[in-house]
């Protein structure tokens, strides 16, 4: 038994030391960052160029084999590759968390120890201790007090005990990279969370139907209890607003979201650009449609046919259905359609143009009446599911934040004061330095004023200082 404790003792020493010594250092190194970051960049772009979430025949037309696109880029490289999926491939879930991996390794093994080494301060009571420093001066003449006042009119914290002084500001620019990492880490893990559990759906819905999302297109791996099943969508009307010279300029839904028990509890108009948001999905108006007609022969009840998209080949939009003129279907017209607004054509079963006709209107066909009461059109719906977003918008925000943090300087003054005062024939040395992270340049100079005036404190003296800078490696 004490062999095989010693065997485990051994095994967990040898994994730990490969942790701390071989696998932290290479996760927190810049280079590993840097390179996962272009690689982030490099996929994200790929997955704004190439559509995402299309059939397999729009890839197979639009990236064929032969040519190759770039030499290389097919249809079958994107689906193997997983290029028309990208943001929920495995593999770039994987970028993502090792790159997390790398950023909080970073943040505990270089940016926690360097706030508490900035927080962690000692007073120096040797001269030989200033040469160390950025900028250092050594002065005939000088108050503590006078240099404690001079530090506090420009918000330094100043400590002092006895004749020996430690002032600090900017403490928040060693907490700013800090907040930045972590507003990265939340960034990554809204993109992770929001990759495997959001869903992507689709629904053509006519006018004044009722639906549920179900026509669901692309989802993560954790998204289906995601999908709402306790409230539904009705389309209460759909309407194209057309241009004077008879093109569409906007198109419209009025939406209705209804509870369990069919009762409204949200109702918007959408149009393109300004969707309708409820409990985390968002529904777009995306597309549109014609689903049926109602039509009457005589004096008939109203008879609503569907209607069917034709293929064109890419030489416009039309609907078509089939209008039986006799009770047996022995006879009829096509009817074909392509807008809400336009004239509607009749063609018999020849493929012969016999009339035109509007709705509202009637026409003779085949020794009847044909009455056109409606076109009834379908709204096509984008519906869109992203748990993520809250934490990606927060994690930018505190980004935003962090930056601004970073951008001030950490500055620390150090002062040792040696000797008593001329009465006693003793020579008062006054030793001043100090350091900053960024603005050397601000820095020096704001030191330098303070030098000059803690050695000089009335106007009327000739301000001569003799001031030694040391220029040292930081």
């Amino acid at each position: 038994m004490t062999a095989k404790n010693s065997f485990f003792s051994n095994l967990g020493s040898t994994s730990y030391r490969f942790w701390r010594q071989e696998l932290l250092p290479l996760l927190a190194d810049l280079r590993l960052a840097i390179a996962l970051l272009l690689a982030i960049a490099l996929f994200s772009i790929s997955g704004t160029v190439i559509e995402q979430g299309q059939s397999p025949a729009f890839y197979q037309a639009n990236y064929p084999e032969h040519p190759a696109l770039f030499g290389f880029l097919t249809w079958k490289v994107i689906q193997v590759v997983g290029l028309d999926r990208v943001y929920r491939t495995w593999w770039f879930l994987a970028i993502l968390i090792l790159f997390g991996s790398s950023l909080t390794a970073c943040t505990f093994t270089r940016q926690f120890p360097a706030l508490k080494a900035a927080q962690h301060w000692k007073f120096y009571d040797q001269p030989r201790q200033f040469q160390k420093l950025a900028l250092s001066a050594e002065l005939e003449t000088g108050s503590l007090n006078k240099l404690t006042e001079l530090l506090q009119q420009r918000r330094y914290k100043v400590f002092q005990e006895e004749d020996k002084l430690y002032a600090r500001k900017g403490l928040v620019g060693r907490i700013g990279p800090i907040v930045v990492h972590a507003s990265m880490l939340i960034i990554l893990g809204g993109a992770i969370w929001g990759s495997i559990t959001g869903f992507v759906a689709q629904e053509m819905v006519a006018s004044g139907d009722t639906f549920q999302i179900k026509n669901i297109i692309e989802a993560g791996s954790w998204a289906l209890p995601q999908v709402p099943k306790d409230w539904s969508v009705r389309v209460n009307r759909f309407w194209i607003d057309y241009t004077p010279e008879g093109r569409i300029d906007q198109f419209y839904s009025d939406l209705s979201v209804l509870d369990k028990q069919g009762q409204e509890v949200d109702r918007q108009t959408i149009h393109v650009n300004q969707p309708l948001r409820y409990r985390g999905v968002t529904l777009y108006q995306t597309d549109w449609g014609i689903a049926g007609i109602q039509v009457r022969l005589n004096n008939s009840p109203v008879l609503q046919l569907p209607m069917a998209s034709l293929n064109t080949v890419s030489k416009g939009r039309i609907w078509g259905t089939w209008i039986p003129t006799k009770p047996d279907l022995s006879e009829g017209v096509a009817l074909i359609a392509k807008d809400l607004q336009g004239t509607l054509m009749l063609y018999n079963p020849k493929g012969q143009l016999i009339n035109t006709i509007r709705a509202g209107m009637s026409v003779p066909v085949n020794g009847v009446r044909l009455s056109i009461d409606e076109v009834i059109g379908s709204t096509g719906l984008q519906i869109k599911a992203d748990p993520g977003i809250p934490f990606v918008y927060a994690g930018f925000g505190l980004l935003m934040l962090g930056v601004v943090m970073s951008y001030f300087s950490h500055s620390q003054i150090w002062a040792l004061q040696e000797g008593v005062s001329a009465a006693s024939q003793k020579e008062i040395r006054f030793y001043v330095g100090g350091r900053t992270n960024r603005a050397q340049v601000a820095f020096e100079r704001e030191l330098l004023e303070i030098l000059d005036r803690v050695s000089h404190p009335s106007q009327e003296e000739v301000p001569v200082v003799e001031i030694e800078a040391i220029a040292t490696q930081s």
